[in-house]
């Protein structure tokens, strides 16, 4: 997904290449317990897993889940969620891993999950300092390999949608009265589509740097408000709108066609700037988690 290629090539090879088995979700997915209950066990096994990420426990972060096996999946919350009455749960895309958490792969800040959170939360509490605000940042799933077939498939979003439901189910079981919207970044934003139909009380769906949200139209995703940003900087643009052989993401949630709503993009310089202070993008995303977008 790194280069226009990619897809070029993995489309003619599909018919030898076997699309990757959909089986890691399992049947059954426990409840998220009671928050305190979430950060106390959380706090415990970063401390027993040592290095940074003890380093994390000690520092008074809250994490819902945390699980350091394999590439590593973790839920950060920013703000009070037990007092939050607006929401948002971002989504990173390929390549993320818990190692890359805080620090952004390749040692890029801004491509980090816990720093985009932050600059949301700032960006929120700027905008209305009186609203009661949460962000989560979700790495619930095991993000594809930016340069392989998973990448180029849907199978790791369908199983990630499935997760990332359950768990949206279980911040609305806790907070009730609270609007929750989901934002995918890249890959996470197929994340998102494929469970917003899943989480009907979910009102705004964000796609920042998209290259689709497994559906053809935004009327395809359960009824909320479809929200779109790709920048001219941004190289998933690139990417052809096709899908072959189970290969292929389609139409972009940019697109016209797909009748999302644009979102502005001055300042974003490439495809991990969406979120970085100083975007329009930011500036826009804010009013929409706060209920009053200003289209």
């Amino acid at each position: 997904m790194r280069t226009l290629g990619i897809l070029t090539a993995a489309a003619l090879l599909a018919v030898a290449l076997p699309v990757p088995a959909h089986a890691t979700t399992p049947a059954y997915l426990p409840p998220l317990p009671e928050f305190p209950v979430a950060y106390r066990d959380t706090a415990a096994a970063m401390r027993a897993a040592g290095g940074q990420y003890a380093g994390w426990a000690e520092s008074g972060r809250h994490f819902l889940t945390f699980d350091p096996a394999g590439d590593g999946t973790a839920a950060e919350v920013v703000g009070d969620l037990a007092a939050a009455d607006r929401i948002a749960v971002l989504v990173p895309g390929v390549d993320t891993t818990l190692r890359d958490f805080d620090r952004g792969l390749g040692g890029v800040a801004r491509r980090a999950p816990a720093v985009q959170a932050r600059a949301l939360y700032w960006k929120l509490r700027a905008t209305d300092r009186a609203a009661r605000v949460a962000v989560i940042a979700w790495l619930g799933y095991d993000t594809p390999d930016g340069i392989g077939l998973d990448a180029i498939a849907e199978t790791r979003a369908r199983d990630a949608a499935v997760k990332l439901a359950a768990f949206t189910d279980d911040l609305h079981t806790q907070r009730p009265g609270a609007a929750i919207t989901l934002i995918g970044h890249s890959y996470g934003a197929i994340v998102v589509g494929r469970a917003a139909p899943r989480v009907p009380y979910v009102r705004d769906l964000v796609a920042l740097g998209a290259p689709g949200m497994g559906a053809a139209h935004a009327a395809d995703l359960g009824g909320a408000r479809v929200w779109a940003a790709l920048a001219r900087a941004d190289w998933i643009g690139r990417i052809p709108q096709v899908r072959l052989f189970g290969l292929g993401h389609g139409r972009r949630p940019a697109d016209p066609a797909f009748r999302a709503r644009p979102l502005p993009t001055g300042g974003v310089a490439g495809h991990d700037y969406y979120l970085t202070p100083g975007s329009t993008t930011l500036d826009a995303v804010a009013p929409i988690v706060l209920g009053s977008p200003v289209a």
